[in-house]
């Protein structure tokens, strides 16, 4: 896969530099692990490897701003974290101090997005685990809109987002949300990210009654879609397994392939719970500090 999008102009090792920094909103305080990631529960499959998802990977639509790159079992992921889609101008944003903030402990801000540098190498042969394992807080996937996605929960590691989302009033008397229409938001530090699906991202690559197209990839390299079959029909949480996962065929995948679906729900699972496959702790590690 020949790398077909400008590299971003910021440079990558400031992304790591930020990943160490404790994002506040979406987690702040002393950095620890999430509750979900300090164990793991067994996989209701024996550990198996799959085969490359380079050629369904190629069918993507990723954003101007994505730069993907072939490597050897792997694809080297790019972007300055700045979704292709629109924003908000202001959002909710947590008071000082406050790790999981509410109508009560928030106030109406400026959009404080800003680039990142992101610079990921995703394996491309991603293998079922024994076990699974629960995803940290912060980065746990990339988007083909170029921004990231996180786990279903906040700062405590036990509030659903999008289940706690809520509106506070700015100056003017207008409300303004905590997560926008599109299920994400910016951490107050101004990383942009997703918790739960991202319709607005679905909307670009998906027809009316058609089937979910890919729209990103997680950490251990299996590829994350919305929440439409083959068929065209919706899926619900009782055909996913633990982690959100399910296998069957997909547009890039005709025959069948292990993937994540993200659920327009208003619980936890909405987003990623653990990942099925292996994943690289120092993917995790720089995509985003755990908190607490």
């Amino acid at each position: 896969m020949a790398r077909h999008r400008k590299r971003p102009t910021l440079a990558h090792r400031l992304g790591a530099l930020l990943a160490t920094v404790l994002l506040l909103g979406c987690g702040s305080g002393t950095s620890t692990a999430s509750k979900t990631s300090s164990t793991s529960t067994e996989a209701t499959t024996t550990a198996a490897a799959s085969s490359s998802t380079k050629a369904g990977l190629q069918q993507a639509k990723w954003a101007s701003g994505v730069t993907i790159t072939d490597g050897t079992g792997y694809v080297e992921y790019r972007s300055n974290g700045i979704p292709n889609h629109t924003r908000q101008s202001e959002y909710a944003l947590p008071n000082n101090g406050v790790i999981v903030p509410d109508a009560s402990t928030a106030h109406a801000g400026a959009d404080p997005t800003v680039a990142q540098s992101y610079d990921f190498k995703i394996p491309t042969t991603p293998k079922k685990a024994a076990m699974t394992t629960g995803t940290s807080l912060g980065t746990i996937g990339v988007m083909i809109s170029g921004a990231v996605l996180f786990n279903p929960y906040e700062g405590d590691a036990n509030t659903v987002a999008i289940k706690s989302n809520f509106t506070v009033k700015d100056a003017a008397g207008k409300d303004v949300s905590f997560l926008d229409s599109c299920n994400g938001h910016p951490t107050p530090m101004g990383q942009y990210h997703y918790h739960a699906l991202p319709t607005c991202v679905t909307a670009t690559v998906d027809t009316p009654g058609g089937p979910s197209h890919l729209i990103g990839v997680a950490f251990d390299g299996f590829p994350i879609y919305g929440d439409r079959g083959i068929d065209g029909k919706q899926i619900t949480a009782s055909q996913l397994d633990a982690c959100n996962g399910i296998t069957s065929a997909t547009p890039e995948f005709p025959k069948g392939v292990y993937h994540y679906v993200l659920l327009d729900t208003k619980d936890s699972t909405s987003s990623i719970r653990c990942f099925s496959g292996t994943v690289d702790s120092s993917l995790t590690a720089r995509g985003g500090a755990p908190r607490p």
